[in-house]
């Protein structure tokens, strides 16, 4: 089977980016991360690729309309013949031009068990804090299929993890975010063996 061409769109420190690099290195992903794209230009993101003899790429939006910016990174997938793209902490909202082009093969993980605490504004430390002050006992992570509903395409994998009763947002984020390392990979390798159908609001994980 063809190995699974993976680009990954990345704005910050690139840590879900290095679990997948390392998975496909140690032979748990039946992909490739082919090449890296960072909207800034001093994103870890790009020097984790470059370690790894990855092709790493910057394409700053400022200045430029979202379809613009959208439109450089399309073509650059397509250079490298992307077949699967992982949004790594990419704190851009895309636009229908590349969600109608990589349909269906654009996905995202969000540390939180969707469809709560998602949506606009729900990044980072702003889902713990949310999730700490409702009183919730159980959080934890989703990969999903990216649309163009923030946050609320067909969710592929979750992961619950507990919310104590001494945490901050701080400690809960380091908790989920090892499960993010393991959970979003999973994912991955769920593509590169074909077994992902979309089913409207549903991906299916099939058997065969």
């Amino acid at each position: 089977m063809k190995r699974l061409r993976i680009g990954i769109l990345a704005s910050g420190g690139g840590t879900n980016l290095q679990a997948i690099i390392d998975s496909c290195e140690r032979g748990e992903i039946d992909g490739d991360v082919v090449v890296v794209i960072s909207n800034v230009f001093n994103a870890s993101a790009l020097d984790r690729a470059k370690k790894h003899g990855i092709a790493a790429f910057c394409f700053p939006h400022e200045g430029f309309t979202r379809e613009q910016h959208e439109t450089d990174v399309i073509e650059c997938l397509g250079q490298h013949q992307v077949d699967l793209v992982c949004l790594a902490g990419y704190l851009r909202m895309l636009t229908r031009l590349m969600i109608d082009k990589y349909a269906g093969r654009v996905i995202n993980t969000h540390p939180a068990l969707l469809p709560s605490f998602g949506g606009k504004g729900m990044h980072g430390l702003h889902v713990h804090e949310a999730v700490i002050d409702y009183g919730c006992k159980v959080s934890g992570c989703t990969v999903h299929v990216v649309t163009a509903e923030v946050d609320g395409g067909p969710i592929l994998l979750q992961k619950a993890v507990p919310v104590l009763e001494d945490d901050t947002p701080e400690t809960l984020q380091e908790r989920i975010l090892k499960e993010e390392h393991k959970l979003y990979p999973r994912a991955v390798q769920l593509f590169a063996q074909g077994k992902v159908k979309i089913d409207g609001k549903r991906a299916r994980i099939l058997e065969t």
